[in-house]
């Protein structure tokens, strides 16, 4: 029998979309506002989904708490009121699209969380965008 269970954090933070091998109108028509050189923030919300067997001493699938400080530590303190762009060094040669976002912090916790555990990383940009990530796609 396996349950899903999920964690949901929020952290706040700068970008901008930018391809340097393009022309500053080639970004310009593609990007459109999110190319701004003075960059732009956004309110993300994560959601955490891991999938797995009850563990029948505890009932839990895992320890919510533990999954909290994982988040906390390896996600939150490294992205958290950053610019993704200028202050982390995952994006320094990587479009910190949500896409690029959301797989980043699916690797960052799998090497965290053992492997009997499904992982999929959901990412909210915005209220009515987001995306998701499970490492088989």
């Amino acid at each position: 029998m396996k349950v899903a269970v999920y964690r949901k954090e929020h952290f706040n933070a700068a970008h901008r979309l930018h391809n340097p091998n393009w022309s500053d109108e080639q970004n310009e028509a593609y990007f459109g506002k999110c190319n701004n050189k003075y960059y732009h923030g956004h309110n993300y919300d994560l959601i955490v989904k891991l999938v797995g067997p009850v563990d029948p001493e505890t009932g839990y699938v895992f320890d919510m708490k533990v999954l909290s400080d994982l988040i906390k530590e390896h996600v939150l303190n490294k992205f958290d009121h950053k610019n993704l762009n200028l202050d982390t060094d995952e994006f320094k040669n990587l479009n910190p699209s949500a896409e690029n976002i959301a797989v980043v912090i699916w690797n960052i916790l799998r090497e965290k969380i053992d492997h009997i555990y499904e992982l999929t990383i959901r990412l909210y940009e915005t209220e009515r965008n987001y995306v998701e990530y499970d490492g088989n796609i």
